[in-house]
């Protein structure tokens, strides 16, 4: 299959050398790769230009198209009309050698296939279940013959009744779905939601659906969004063969208000997106889970050394839901 690789970087110039270095060495390369800078500087280009890659084509982008949707989009729009499949990728992940050849191999395995996400090694916390112990279902979550210790918002939602039912990746009726994963089982596992550091998709779909605008700048939960819309042609998967690394680079992400804020607002925005009218026992728990992760958030500031960050944070949060019954996201 033929494809094409589409990274969209922001003052980023190393980690995006090192994510290329791991490009370079694929079993399979990619037809194509696009790199889409919305810097505000030239220090990525000279680096581009002092390293070269195979198949690279470079564009900086001004400020009408910065921001991360906008350079998805623009990224799009300079790929080849023959490519079959467009990968995205953050510009702070590293790949395993076969993490493309494993990625067509999901598109390949099933026709209904219409987007495929990739599994970050150095965020998987499963571990195989050890039959002598007895784990408390309140503080370890069981799947496939692993488990997987819960962090304090989800045993915070255990205890309160408040967790999700459903398998991680999939979205219930009141949005707050299992963030956990899958462990490294080398299946592919169908989803609601892909993650924006590592998803493909069909190129045909593009002809229908694009990057909403309404996620500027960074454009947290934009990939929630696209990943919604795509369900419309098809099935998205997370094959845990195709393997990666994510850093998260601290480099060009919002303060912790703005952050708080957006978690909030652009959450709602793809609860409703997914569910337009759920139910007053859907809304009630939605709001629920959105208070108790603020409150753990605020409760952060006397157990981490990050204080401020964690108020901050809390502040963007409690702000954002207040904001809501003020002025309610409109839909692109």
């Amino acid at each position: 299959m033929k494809f094409s690789l589409v990274v969209c970087t922001y003052m980023r110039p190393k980690p995006l050398l090192d994510l290329l270095e791991s490009v370079r060495n694929q079993t399979v390369y990619p037809n194509e790769i696009v790199i889409v800078d919305g810097s505000t500087n030239k220090e990525t280009q000279t680096l581009l230009t002092a390293n070269a890659f195979q198949n690279l084509h470079y564009f900086l982008v001004d400020q009408s198209q910065r921001g991360l949707t906008k350079q998805r989009n623009f990224g799009v729009s300079k790929v080849q009309q023959d490519s079959e499949i467009i990968c995205f990728l953050d510009d702070d992940t590293v790949l395993e050698p076969d993490y493309f050849e494993e990625i067509l191999n999901a598109f390949q395995s099933d026709s209904e296939i219409v987007g495929v996400g990739g599994s970050a090694i150095n965020e998987n916390f499963w571990k195989p279940k050890d039959t002598s112990v007895s784990y408390n279902p309140k503080r370890f979550y069981e799947f496939e013959g692993y488990v997987y210790p819960e962090g304090l918002r989800n045993v915070v939602r255990n205890y309160l009744g408040l967790q999700s039912h459903l398998p991680p990746g999939r979205m219930p009726e009141y949005s707050h779905g299992k963030t956990c994963g899958f462990p490294l089982t080398d299946k592919i596992y169908e989803v609601d939601l892909l993650i924006g550091m590592s998803f493909s998709f069909k190129k045909t779909i593009f002809d229908h659906i694009d990057f909403s605008t309404y996620f500027e700048g960074y454009g947290l939960y934009e990939d929630a969004d696209f990943s919604i819309k795509a369900q419309r042609f098809g099935k998205n998967v997370i094959t845990t063969k195709a393997q990666l690394s994510h850093y998260h680079n601290p480099s060009g992400r919002p303060n912790q208000y703005q952050y708080g804020k957006m978690v909030v607002r652009n959450g709602w925005y793809v609860w409703r997106l997914k569910y337009p009218k759920p139910s007053i026992s859907a809304k009630l728990k939605w709001n629920a889970i959105t208070l108790v992760l603020a409150g753990i958030r605020l409760i952060n500031v006397v157990t981490t050394s990050k204080r401020k960050e964690a108020f901050t944070e809390f502040s963007g949060r409690m702000v954002g839901w207040f904001s809501l019954f003020l002025s309610k996201p409109k839909r692109l």
